[in-house]
């Protein structure tokens, strides 16, 4: 059974959290996400280790420090975070241990480790060293078996944090007992990762709205010439979206009105996209994953905007998207607060909806039992 830290009694709290964060964003949305989970163990007065991640380095990468996130997390908590550039971690437990309570650290880049990305079970029992409980609010990152999300739980009482626990109950809500009608609009890059989103709904969605890669992909398999545009290649995921591509509900942007620009498809076009807002205008449920088209330039946005105010004009429905170049995207345009839930994970957001049990949510149902 998952532990929340909503909760959770004070003394299961008291002490020093061990805090799994995602600030792998060019921006602080998912920063500012979790903060009332720090709020809440500093009201308890704990003391607070935060351990995240950026990027895929190859061994330590200045690019990619975590060094700038500390006077970022500043501001938003209005408390000191002292930044630790390095992983002695007997020296890192002395100096928590000594600190008062309330104290905020922020480790370094945790995969500049090599055993982060391998869950290394060593790796793990160093973190768990530094702390008294263990609090993952990475939703993002919970998709992966890594050593801070997983092989850690096994080391500490361990809870879900607020922010997770949003996604958790937000997220089951549209598996479960989503309204109808059901509308899924999957853009982006692969067709691939979207498959188990699709199969799993395949009976509970109404409408499916393919624009991006996964569209390219599906006309290329219908016989249209795409050019050079992004599609997918795999043959196995070719067969599995060969037989998508028979699905009587879905909808593709019109060949023939797609945006083109040097052999490539770039947006869905106005057709598509008037044909999309009709589906949205009456769904009870709306799920979208991935952009039309290239939202980088303006002149390749036009998709991605009608679907985002189509879907703030419909407000019977109960929205969902995520993934940070949606939700960017979304912010930008001042669309974000229309939505009635965003998620701070992408990959994860799609593997939760599609069925799946997510490593990380799965190991804190194992986690040893708090205090």
């Amino acid at each position: 059974m998952i532990r929340f830290l909503s909760k959770a009694n004070r003394v299961q709290l008291q002490g020093t959290a061990l805090l799994r964060l995602d600030f792998n964003t060019r921006d602080d949305w998912r920063m500012r996400a979790v903060t009332p989970t720090i709020q809440l163990l500093l009201k308890r007065h704990a003391k607070i280790v935060i351990v995240s991640h950026r990027g895929r380095p190859n061994g330590v990468d200045k690019n990619l420090s975590l060094r700038k996130d500390a006077p970022m997390l500043r501001r938003l908590i209005k408390t000191p975070v002292r930044f630790i550039d390095h992983f002695r971690f007997a020296e890192i437990k002395k100096m928590v241990a000594s600190a008062p309570a309330g104290s905020v650290f922020l480790l370094e880049n945790l995969r500049f480790l090599k055993g982060e990305e391998e869950n290394d079970a060593g790796l793990a029992r160093h973190l768990a060293s530094l702390a008294d409980f263990y609090v993952n609010d990475a939703f993002a990152v919970s998709h992966r078996a890594d050593a801070s999300v997983v092989a850690v739980t096994k080391f500490l009482p361990s809870f879900a944090g607020l922010e997770m626990e949003r996604e958790i109950v937000s997220l089951g809500r549209v598996i479960t007992h989503p309204k109808k009608p059901v509308v899924l609009i999957l853009g982006g890059a692969k067709a691939g990762d979207k498959l188990g989103v699709i199969q799993y709904f395949k009976n509970k969605a109404d409408w499916f709205l393919l624009g991006g890669g996964p569209a390219n992909t599906i006309l290329f398999l219908d016989g249209v010439d795409v050019g050079q545009s992004l599609r997918d290649s795999d043959p196995r995921d070719l067969k599995a979206l060969a037989r998508i591509a028979r699905f009587k509900n879905l909808v593709l942007p019109n060949p023939s009105g797609v945006v083109w620009k040097d052999d490539v498809i770039l947006d869905i076009g106005a057709k598509a996209a008037a044909a999309f807002k009709k589906k949205i205008a009456i769904a009870g449920t709306i799920i979208w994953s991935g952009p039309m088209g290239l939202i980088e330039k303006p002149a390749y946005a036009h998709g991605s905007l009608a679907v985002a105010r189509a879907i703030a004009r419909n407000r019977r429905a109960f929205s969902v998207t995520g993934g940070g170049e949606t939700v960017s995207f979304l912010k930008k345009h001042k669309l974000d607060t229309k939505f009635g839930f965003i998620s701070t994970g992408g990959g994860a957001m799609v593997d939760f909806l599609a069925g799946e049990k997510l490593p990380g949510i799965a190991a804190l149902a194992k986690a040893p039992a708090a205090r």
